[in-house]
């Protein structure tokens, strides 16, 4: 089976992006931001460690026919240069960093836990302390031991149980020294996609991989978080929703003062006129996880652009809107009514833990933070408890399907030397950071 990429991208790179630019953010009106608001960068582990080989993704890359564009490889190397990542954070004055662990690597078959691996991860938590770094670290960034995934993942309803295992075997070790811990990344995002993110042909090459990998196993279903079949979404809600309820409670029984919560994708999900299938889209895609929120102490909301919808559905972006590399609308307002979308829902503190553009050139980056940064700012001289704003992405990394291409980073890695370039974009932001305010 041939694989056509520009399916793939849904029609292919957008053409250079105007420097005029519309929707520009209010300005702030309340000068600095609070003290203790948390300026970071944010990564997450198989897109930057490499050789993540026991992981269900390592697979799926792998397979014939197969829906990535390439495999991961050696990602950014970061699995042995933290350290130096971590430098790269410090340098430009931000006070946090958000990576994720590696469940393959630290339960790599059921029941066998790897006591190298957390002792890996607790000296990357020790290292961020040691830096005046505030470790946001996330239990489970959508990969998971290939096993869990050959057992049918998130659409068995032996996940939620598996995960809370590994959660608290996890936090017993690691969660003296985290400063924020988040379950699931995104574990809501199918849906996301599903109202127009990837054209069909995408779900039927997903489907076809999936395929592949479980009769290379010999196994009735392989399943992966990020990469799924349109018709497993109820039971992978329900389980995801049951995982993250259980992970909670297994870390707070470690560590009850450690602040818990979960992180979702969410589009400024705007109606023109009476547009009925938003707020379906809203009832499907975030209303279980900001119900679920409420008992949790923060919310992690990652946004990348907007979606309109008028009465018979999504409606495309302004012909004459910029556009990222993978075709999302550039919408700087979109960060603050998505965090304001969010609490209003949820009634919990937010943490911005993702938000980009993903781009070849940097200039629309320069554009992006500092103007939807002004609409966060406005959302919370309006009163939302915001906790701080985390880049997505400290590099230019794997980004799944898309592979390489996608360039999301503050820093451009060399995929040979690994050497780490600074963007002028990692410089602005890191100035604001310095600063506390725009």
């Amino acid at each position: 089976m041939t694989i056509d990429r520009r399916a793939i991208l849904a029609g292919g790179l957008a053409a250079g992006a105007a420097m005029t630019l519309p929707g520009a953010a209010p300005a702030a009106t309340g000068g600095s931001f609070h003290k203790g608001f948390l300026w970071g960068a944010s990564t997450a582990a198989h897109q930057i460690e490499g050789n993540n080989t026991a992981s269900d993704l390592w697979l799926l890359e792998h397979v014939k026919p197969t829906v990535f564009a390439e495999p991961s490889g050696d990602a950014c190397n970061s699995f042995a240069l933290w350290p130096t990542d971590m430098d790269l954070v410090k340098s430009l004055g931000l006070t946090a960093y958000r990576f994720s662990l590696e469940w393959a690597r630290i339960e790599p078959e059921p029941g066998e836990f790897s006591m190298a691996m957390l002792d890996h991860y607790k000296a990357m938590i020790d290292g961020a302390r040691q830096r005046g770094l505030h470790p946001v670290v996330t239990f489970n960034h959508f990969t998971a031991p290939r096993w869990f995934a050959a057992q049918g993942g998130w659409t068995s309803d032996a996940a939620p149980g598996l995960f809370a295992r590994y959660c608290a075997r996890a936090a017993k070790h690691l969660a003296a020294g985290i400063g924020h811990a988040v379950t699931l990344n995104e574990p809501q995002l199918l849906h996301i996609l599903k109202w127009g993110g990837l054209p069909p042909q995408v779900w039927a090459i997903q489907k076809a991989t999936l395929d592949a990998a479980a009769r290379q196993l010999g196994v009735p279903k392989f399943s992966s978080a990020n990469v799924a079949d349109l018709a497993d979404l109820p039971a992978m809600d329900r389980n995801l929703l049951a995982g993250h309820r259980a992970a909670r409670e297994a870390i707070k029984t470690v560590r009850a003062d450690l602040p818990v919560g979960v992180s979702i994708a969410v589009e400024d999900d705007q109606a023109i006129g009476s547009a009925p299938q938003r707020d379906r889209k809203r009832a499907e895609a975030y209303a279980p996880w900001l119900e679920v929120a409420r008992k949790d102490d923060f919310i992690g909301v990652q946004n990348y652009t907007r979606a309109r919808f008028d009465a018979n559905g999504p409606v495309a972006p302004p012909a004459a809107a910029p556009r990222s590399d993978l075709g999302q609308e550039f919408y700087p307002p979109s960060l603050g009514n998505a965090v304001r979308y969010v609490h209003a829902e949820a009634r919990v503190p937010v943490l911005v833990t993702e938000h980009g553009v993903g781009s070849a050139d940097d200039r629309l980056r320069q554009q992006l933070i500092p103007q939807a940064l002004a609409g966060l700012k406005a959302a919370m001289d309006d009163g939302v408890p915001v906790l701080g704003y985390l880049h997505w992405s400290l590099l230019d990394n794997y980004e799944w399907i898309f592979g390489y291409k996608p360039k999301f980073g503050l820093f451009a890695v060399d995929r040979t030397t690994f050497k780490r370039t600074p963007k002028p974009s990692a410089t602005l932001l890191g100035a604001i950071a310095r600063r506390n305010a725009l």
